[in-house]
């Protein structure tokens, strides 16, 4: 199946999670007014993205099994994978509002919509449509597991890796406030930190894990003689996979196109504590890092001049040249996260048609997707 079938496919299951949960406001007696709006909350921000999180749920059930999903198979799992999708919608929702961003996957921001369909304007109601995002993943994972006897896992799941990226984003959020930068609180270390706890748990376990759930795949199991604990197996991969995607995601905001990446790249202009601004801390000279204190972070009439000036300094060949650095990190990560998943146990050839083992495909095919991307 191409990419794009795959895609429609996934989206296919969207339409009805939509009406399903319209429907449930109907049930409720809300206004028609408060209805369209729930509905545009939906359209606007839940499938305009890449979807790799939600599509990587069906592709993990689908490596576990070793055979293609039946239809109810495939249905549950891009069930799963959408509620992962609402999960990103409300993050990214909350997110926007918190850091002033401009646009979002080639769109303006949510928050900053002055008209939905004639019902005005959404400004702060996107702190409550964002809650509404959240809430709409439980309202689903009622629905339609509630009988199951793996339910209380997926909460569980949900629960703990929303309290983890929120963790993540506090720590985000008071170590760069908007108003008292000070870049001398940054460093690779609290990096590292940031991302894997706001991006790593639900950009990359999360997926996994309620494919293994779903599945069957069971806390601890025997494989030719040695104990398996898959799902601490599947955090000593997946964690460090998703730092990657976060370096690759820091790098681009400074290096890619609005057309490359669906917005526009503020994380200088923000002051974040970005990868690359840690980086130039971390090798940079004594006049280097003066720089950066003078001109990271700045607001003002002078912002995008200061920016340039920044992107410049990290280009240069000559000195910082966060391209190549970038480029070097990027080869031995992948190598490092390579040799982590050989050392995976494998189940036999007799257990070649279990589903409730883990497999290393499973790791290779989220690697795949990341190397090397440009958006």
């Amino acid at each position: 199946m191409s990419h794009a079938d795959t895609r429609n496919k996934f989206l296919a299951v969207f339409e009805g999670i939509r009406e399903e949960l319209v429907a449930h406001m109907k049930s409720e007696k809300m206004p028609e007014d408060a209805i369209a709006w729930f509905n545009e909350n939906l359209i606007y921000n839940v499938p305009g993205g890449k979807l790799n999180r939600g599509v990587s749920v069906v592709d993990t059930v689908t490596i576990l099994l070793n055979r293609p999903p039946t239809d109810d198979e495939y249905f549950r799992a891009a069930l799963l994978g959408w509620c992962i999708e609402l999960l990103q919608a409300f993050f990214l929702v909350s997110d926007d509002i918190m850091d002033d961003s401009i646009s979002r996957r080639g769109q303006p921001c949510w928050y900053r919509v002055s008209n939905v369909k004639g019902l005005g304007k959404v400004h702060k109601i996107a702190i409550n449509d964002s809650c509404m995002l959240e809430g709409a993943i439980y309202h689903i994972l009622k629905n339609h597991f509630r009988r199951e006897s793996y339910y209380v896992d997926l909460l569980e799941l949900f629960q703990e890796v929303t309290y983890k990226t929120e963790m993540g984003q506090l720590v985000d959020q008071i170590t760069a406030p908007e108003d008292n930068i000070d870049i001398g609180r940054y460093t690779l270390l609290k990096h590292a930190f940031i991302v894997r706890y706001k991006t790593a748990y639900y950009s990359f376990y999360l997926s996994v894990a309620l494919a293994m759930r779903m599945c069957g795949v069971p806390d601890v199991y025997e494989l030719n003689g040695k104990t398996v604990e898959p799902y601490k197996e599947a955090d000593r991969i997946l964690i460090p996979m998703g730092e990657f995607f976060q370096v690759q995601d820091d790098y681009l905001d400074y290096h890619g196109t609005e057309a490359q990446i669906g917005k526009i790249g503020t994380d200088i202009i923000d002051g974040k504590c970005s990868w690359c601004v840690c980086m130039a801390l971390t090798h940079g000279t004594d006049t280097q890092t003066q720089f950066l204190l003078e001109n990271y972070g700045k607001k003002g009439p002078e912002q995008a001049m200061r920016e340039q000036a920044v992107k410049n300094m990290y280009n240069d060949d000559e000195g910082l040249n966060i391209p190549k650095r970038y480029e070097e990190y990027s080869k031995n990560t992948v190598t490092e996260i390579n040799t982590m998943i050989e050392l995976v146990p494998e189940p036999d050839a007799q257990d070649e048609l279990r589903g409730d083992r883990l497999r290393r495909d499973v790791f290779r095919a989220f690697l795949s997707k990341i190397t090397d991307r440009t958006a």
